[in-house]
């Protein structure tokens, strides 16, 4: 069953009570997070999703936010954190790491079907060897989950393998198959295979900053693709370990990121914190009913973002992009208080 079904009502009025109610759980299992809440006032009731409390997403990487006891944790998730800061660190039980893999392949059944595609990634093997694996190798093999017959394009050292792909193509060419790779990898090394990717439905995400210095916008990154590869399904996605299992995937036109049925996002006016109208930039929260082990349901992010539409496109729902990173200064407002008091 798909995950892009409900209209923009639809979701407000599912998705409100299940984030309320885990506003609450997470306020009674969650000491610093009670904290929080309590010094901003939040009690609720809330009458839409744009009205709960969030979270600046840099919290994870200094306090430790968990809604299970220690011993019921499973898996810690650890984000690619810049050089001199801490990473991000998600506390996942049983049931938190099991449904997002499940989630994540349900999303991206929207545009790859409900079997695993031969999978063609571009990027070299020794990414997921590595001895401290990186937020690059991690996502190499997060995503080798939803592909089968791996073949690498880059080879051990860096360089375009043009025989592996040659074969991969032999193999497969004549049929759907996946592509992955991370956005400017897939600008530097796919165009340079001179190969007919055609049959190929390539998933990408993240490295935009590189291709914005060069002037690069989606647009250019369709168009070069498909010019030069045959590539005309192409799909990037916008996620955070800090929600891991949600991501919002753009859709077959390229018109923008679509919210799957389980969360939604709210692009908030940076100097009142309201929410900002379609067609007005501003700050990017993201909702979403997976974190169940730790309050990470409703999130403020440190990325800029525009929504273009509602209920107007392929899918229904909102229909937004992500434009780039906030400025290094610090936003002021909920960060400031939650930082105080969650220590």
């Amino acid at each position: 069953m798909s995950v892009f079904r409900l209209t923009a009502a639809e979701r407000e009025a599912a998705l409100l009570p299940r984030l309320a109610e885990l506003t609450e759980w997470h306020r009674r299992a969650c000491p610093p997070y009670q904290r929080i809440l309590e010094a901003i006032g939040a009690a609720g009731p809330y009458e839409r999703v744009a009205d709960l409390p969030w979270l600046p997403v840099r919290l994870f990487k200094t306090h430790e936010l968990r809604s299970v006891p220690e011993e019921q944790v499973f898996r810690v998730l650890t984000s690619s954190g810049t050089t001199g800061q801490a990473p991000s660190r998600v506390y996942l039980d049983r049931e938190a790491a099991a449904a997002q893999p499940r989630m994540l392949a349900a999303t991206l059944r929207a545009v790859l079907g409900e079997r695993r595609l031969p999978m063609l990634i571009v990027d070299s093997r020794a990414v997921t060897r590595a001895p401290a694996l990186s937020a690059r190798g991690a996502g190499v093999l997060g995503m080798m989950n939803f592909g089968r017959d791996h073949t690498f394009v880059l080879d051990e050292r860096g360089g375009l393998d043009r025989r592996a792909v040659e074969a991969f193509l032999a193999r497969h060419g004549h049929a759907p198959f996946l592509v992955f790779g991370f956005t400017f990898m897939v600008w530097l090394h796919l165009p340079a295979l001179r190969a007919d990717l055609s049959q190929g439905v390539l998933i990408h995400s993240g490295g935009w900053k590189k291709l914005a210095d060069q002037a690069v916008d989606n647009a250019a990154f369709r168009r070069r693709l498909g010019a030069e590869c045959g590539l005309s399904r192409i799909h990037d996605f916008y996620g955070m370990v800090e929600q891991i299992g949600t991501v919002f995937l753009e859709g077959p036109e390229g018109d923008g990121l679509y919210c799957p049925d389980f969360a939604d996002v709210v692009i908030r006016d940076p100097e009142t914190w309201r929410e900002a109208p379609p067609g007005v930039p501003g700050v990017i929260e993201v909702v979403s009913t997976l974190p169940t082990s730790y309050p990470g349901h409703v999130l403020l992010t440190e990325d800029l973002g525009v929504v273009h539409g509602v209920d107007d496109g392929v899918w229904p729902g909102k229909r937004f992009s992500v434009l780039g990173r906030l400025p290094r200064a610090e936003t002021r407002g909920c960060s400031d208080t939650a930082g105080e008091v969650a220590a």
